[in-house]
């Protein structure tokens, strides 16, 4: 497969699966490169896997998620590539193990989704900021336990927020958009914040959409739990100090790095460091920030 098919078909799964988050499309395409693969060594095989990567970080799909599932996902397929006396046999393995990787991706949401719907409780109520697909599961779980609850829901600038407020709306689950400026407003009237993550930084520290920073601040200032729902697969070997730390592919369209100013620019994501962070919520099971580094040395053994 070519850059331009690879893109393509990245692409297709981002525009017509809404379900599938980047990382799983990620995921997904190198797969369907490895199995069309012509490389006749194990390095060629690498290197085409790394090309594929690179094309997926060249879509207008921001990368942090594509590029932690991504490496995750050579580590796991290249475990078992010894010994191997042909390529085709080693391919196989690759692929044997890619699919289980896949699987285990799969099964990830619905992991933390359970484990979080726990914290939810009746009568609660919770901000949320913008759309999140595990803190939606995880709503949806807690709602099926016929738990009532409330949600504020931000609008941020891209309307994900009316797109979640909506999905909220169709299970039973009272929810209100606000103003992202007026999350210090309604903070005193929440019990807990849920966000998603689009990275998980090796510090406990996470990368979100713009304004999870800001949410962070103000649950810290009024007490309130700053809880975070996300897959194992979106810790990322990085470590940010600072927002001007983290680099500017995380923050910006492929498109707006190559033609534009930055300083013009609005960033798409921002960091939250992990002392403003109460929990995070896994499918490993419920980490404090600075559980997250164990456990991506556990990853990379």
């Amino acid at each position: 497969m070519d850059k331009e098919e690879i893109c393509q078909y990245f692409n297709s799964i981002i525009k017509n699966e809404k379900d599938v988050s980047a990382g799983m499309a990620a995921i997904r395409t190198l797969l369907k490169v490895l199995k069309h693969s012509k490389s006749e060594t194990v390095q060629e095989l690498r290197i085409c896997l790394q090309h594929a990567i690179d094309a997926m970080r060249s879509t207008e799909t921001p990368v942090t998620a594509i590029a932690s599932g991504s490496e995750l996902f050579l580590r796991f397929i290249t475990l078992a590539t010894l010994d191997t006396p042909s390529i085709a046999e080693c391919k196989g393995i690759m692929l044997e193990r890619g699919k289980v990787f896949y699987e285990k991706l799969v099964a990830a949401r619905g992991k933390v989704a359970k484990v979080a719907a726990h914290f939810i409780t009746d009568g609660s109520t919770i901000l949320t900021h913008s759309k999140s697909r595990v803190v939606l599961q995880a709503m949806k779980e807690a709602a099926a336990s016929n738990k009532i609850f409330e949600v504020y829901v931000t609008s941020t600038s891209d309307n994900n927020g009316e797109e979640m407020c909506q999905s909220l709306t169709k299970l039973g689950i009272s929810c209100t958009v606000i103003l992202d400026s007026a999350v210090g407003y309604v903070m005193e009237h929440i019990d807990m914040v849920m966000v998603g993550a689009e990275g998980v930084a090796e510090s406990g520290g996470v990368i979100n959409k713009i304004g999870t920073y800001t949410m962070a601040i103000c649950a810290k200032e009024v007490k309130k739990p700053f809880y975070v729902l996300t897959e194992s697969f979106k810790f990322s070997r990085i470590y940010p100090l600072n927002q001007i730390d983290l680099p500017n592919e995380f923050k910006y369209t492929y498109s707006v790095l190559l033609t534009k100013n930055l300083k013009k620019e609005h960033p798409l994501v921002d960091y939250t460091p992990p002392h403003y962070i109460s929990l995070l919520f896994t499918d490993l099971g419920i980490l404090t920030p600075s559980a997250v580094s164990d456990e991506l040395i556990k990853l990379y053994l």
